[in-house]
């Protein structure tokens, strides 16, 4: 008996030693090349504000693993028409790998919560952009948020593919000797430059990849509460999210819905080869819901 947990604490000291290691590694790739601010985060990852001049406010969330970069030019046109926006950085994003080792869903949501109370203090008037989980995430903020006016989903993250919901199970026992799982995004984004500079992560560890599927359950089981009048954006070509999987995710929606299909990109809509058509969809359907 003894010599057993002898034997067993050997092997959990080995394991331990072994994730340290690969997440040093994982940092050390990570931040090769990038600079870091002050506050550890990479520098074009941070959060960002555009002061605007129509008296209306946005709040825009990214994805999983991914950074407000991917909302910079979509939030720059609509700053360009009017519009405030606020892209609050994520728990656990834009700093390193091992950064990402550390979020959960709940994290996720106090932080979007508070971006939305920042948001409130200078407006009366405020919208909910959610790219990807960050479309989960907005869906519960709006769906607990009768002030919010309008909802727009791009590429959301609602429904994970059965193949990612066991990955995600199982995630307690390859973690013990995986702990980053490479992200395979590199179809998330066609163009090159986009791709180029991107501060995505490009690899999960279990408890992410926990937190991506919580969220996304959390998102769903909102949606028959949302009461905004909602815009949903989809890629035909998504490598995240199959067109079946993307119809159904916001079936349950109660609220007035707008379904939109983009082409010639990935699930990272916002900065691939679609991206002037996603800003003009976005931005046509906010002058309908202005008032």
């Amino acid at each position: 008996m003894i010599a057993a947990l002898i034997a067993a604490l050997a092997v959990a000291g080995v394991g331990a030693a072994w994730r340290a290691r690969a997440n040093r590694l994982a940092d050390r790739a990570y931040r090769a090349g990038r600079r870091i601010d002050a506050q550890g985060v990479v520098v074009g990852a941070e959060s960002f504000t555009l002061e605007g001049t129509n008296g209306r406010a946005l709040l825009l969330l990214h994805g999983s693993g991914d950074t407000p970069q991917t909302l910079r030019y979509l939030a720059e046109r609509l700053n360009h028409a009017g519009y405030t926006v606020y892209a609050p950085l994520l728990p656990g994003h834009g700093r390193s790998p091992r950064a990402f080792t550390k979020v959960s869903a709940d994290l996720y949501l106090a932080a979007a919560r508070e971006a939305l109370v920042v948001l409130r203090a200078g407006t009366s008037w405020v919208g909910l952009i959610g790219l990807s989980m960050g479309g989960a995430i907005a869906v519960q903020v709006a769906a607990e948020s009768p002030d919010v006016r309008v909802l727009v989903l791009l590429a959301p993250y609602l429904t994970p593919p059965a193949a990612v919901q066991w990955v995600t199970r199982l995630s307690p026992l390859w973690g013990l000797v995986q702990p980053q799982l490479a992200g395979r995004g590199e179809r998330s984004v066609h163009d090159p430059a986009a791709r180029d500079a991107s501060h995505a992560y490009g690899t999960f560890p279990p408890r992410a990849l926990r937190a991506l599927v919580a969220t996304a359950a959390a998102g769903r089981a909102a949606l028959p509460y949302v009461t905004a009048p909602t815009l949903v954006v989809n890629s035909r070509e998504d490598n995240r999210i199959p067109r079946a999987l993307a119809e159904r995710a916001t079936a349950s929606m109660r609220a007035p819905v707008e379904r939109k299909w983009v082409e010639g990109c990935g699930h990272v809509i916002t900065v691939d080869y679609c991206r002037d058509a996603v800003v003009d969809l976005t931005l046509e359907f906010l002058a309908r819901h202005a008032d």
